[in-house]
């Protein structure tokens, strides 16, 4: 695949080098980036190494204090700057994330939109870092609180979400004042690198934004976690590469968040509406084909309602269309490589050895590749893998319960609290199922719950710290107390 092929209105966006320094540059090796669709190769980009990432550290790290030293409405200029660009580029920057993603092409202009969205939010945040005054102990004091930058930042950031993650990041960094080193996922580069070409456009100086791209992870990784110019980690992944990442960054003591693992409950009470119930559970679960941290995992349907819900659940997942991102009428792409599909293979195998049923679907698509039926299971147990792990994949597990304590109990049976959703229209048994569950976000009769203007992360081994919302920018800050004596 080519430019042309990607049929981009502005072919500049296709970067094939990383971006340090305000530069495009390269390194002695390179890799492929293709579409898991079919394959086919869509770009080559750097695989950089350690060394590479230690002059993006430093880049960033010469850019700090002039960045830091601007007016923060100045740095909000630059950031609504890009958010308008980004909007303006919103077609190509889709097509890129189909392209080397594989999510049809209607969820990857709403990822462009959501992302988007950050960049503006931030741009309003950077002017609301307030300090505080503090009533002294005493007449002749005076007490400041101040809240400043807290320095070089690195984002390491996932493949399900190649714009909307690093926006969240990076946008809070930037109008924080800090400066930024991303490594984006090695499967899906080519979005950052357009982010970065629009934020160069926007007026970004040179060393505030960094995109370092390899297909080598571990080691690029590390540095960035060991590097003592780092200040700042965010990471968006897996639980046991975020356990990993911050044994790594304990030795420089890095400030870090962690939007880590999830293993969403849905709770569908015997009051729902199941109508809305379903629109919302179909939503949690298939968007990304079920490639997402929020998704909708174990679906745990009370018994007065389980088999009219799992009978409309199942006639809805029949209707999904699978096929390639690109083609139009698509909802349920590709899964990124071969190692997701063998993991859903694995869960869905191992929960029919133990007595669950396929209602629907339950193997791999006719078209091949990583393409897997939207696949609904019933009579899904505490003993099997789906229940326990996460999927990452398009199959609902259905779970009969009786009592709402029974629900609350197997909802939070797992080392993951990122979100959870319930159905219910009976207000009582809202507030003490969602305060009950124990998650970082709840979803009451909604299934769409990501929106930067709130918090977005997960409490237990779902993460640390929080991502969007007036708390987002917080993450990039120290707090400096100034006692003023001799008043």
């Amino acid at each position: 695949m080519t430019s042309s092929a990607l049929a981009l209105t502005d072919p500049t966006l296709l970067r094939t080098q990383a971006f340090v320094n305000g530069a495009w540059v390269d390194s002695e090796r390179s890799y492929p980036v293709v579409d898991p669709a079919d394959g086919a190769r869509v770009s080559v980009v750097p695989d950089m190494t350690a060394a590479d990432a230690a002059r993006a550290i430093d880049a960033a790290h010469a850019a700090q204090p002039g960045w830091s030293a601007l007016p923060a409405s100045r740095r909000a200029t630059v950031l609504r700057r890009w958010y308008d660009l980004v909007l303006n580029s919103a077609d190509d920057l889709a097509r890129l994330i189909t392209a080397e993603q594989g999510k049809p092409l209607t969820e990857a202009d709403a990822e462009v939109r959501y992302g988007a969205g950050f960049i503006e939010w931030f741009a309003e945040e950077a002017k609301r870092v307030y300090g505080e005054t503090v009533p002294a102990p005493s007449t002749d004091r005076r007490i400041l609180v101040l809240r400043q930058p807290i320095g070089v930042a690195a984002a390491i950031t996932p493949w399900n979400f190649p714009l909307a993650m690093i926006t969240r990041k990076a946008a809070a960094a930037l109008a924080a004042g800090c400066t930024i080193v991303v490594k984006p996922a090695e499967l899906t580069p080519l979005t950052a690198l357009a982010l970065a070409e629009l934020g160069t456009r926007a007026g970004l100086p040179p060393g505030v934004l960094n995109i370092v791209t390899t297909n080598a992870p571990a080691a690029v990784g590390t540095e960035l976690c060991r590097n003592p110019l780092v200040r700042k980690l965010s990471f968006t992944g897996s639980t046991e590469v975020g356990r990993l990442l911050l044994r790594q960054a304990a030795d420089t003591v890095k400030k870090c968040s962690m939007e880590l693992g999830g293993n969403a409950p849905v709770i569908v009470f015997d009051d729902a509406d199941l109508d809305v119930a379903l629109r919302g559970v179909m939503n949690a679960k298939f968007r990304n084909a079920g490639q997402a941290c929020i998704a909708a995992n174990r679906i745990l349907v009370q018994s007065g309602v389980h088999d009219r819900f799992a009978e409309a659940f199942g006639s809805a997942v029949k209707k999904l269309r699978v096929g390639p991102g690109r083609e139009p009428d698509s909802a349920v792409g590709p899964l990124i490589d071969t190692s997701a599909l063998e993991k859903v293979e694995a869960h869905v195998q191992d929960a029919i050895e133990k007595g669950a049923r396929i209602a629907v679907g339950g193997q791999r698509h006719v078209l091949g590749g990583t393409f897997y039926h939207p696949t609904l299971l019933t009579g899904v147990t505490e003993e099997m893998r789906i229940f326990r792990e996460e999927t990452f994949g398009p199959v609902g597990a259905i779970l009969r319960f009786e009592k709402e304590e029974e629900a609350i109990r197997l909802a939070n049976d797992s080392e993951f609290g990122l979100a959870a959703y319930l159905y219910t229209r009976d207000v009582s048994r809202a507030f003490r199922a969602a305060e009950a569950l124990e998650a970082g976000m709840i979803g009451l009769n909604e299934g769409m719950i990501s929106t930067e203007v709130a918090p977005f992360g997960g409490i237990k081994q779902s993460g640390l710290g929080r991502e969007g919302s007036r708390h987002g920018i917080e993450e990039y800050l120290e707090l400096k107390y100034v006692c003023i004596g001799d008043v």
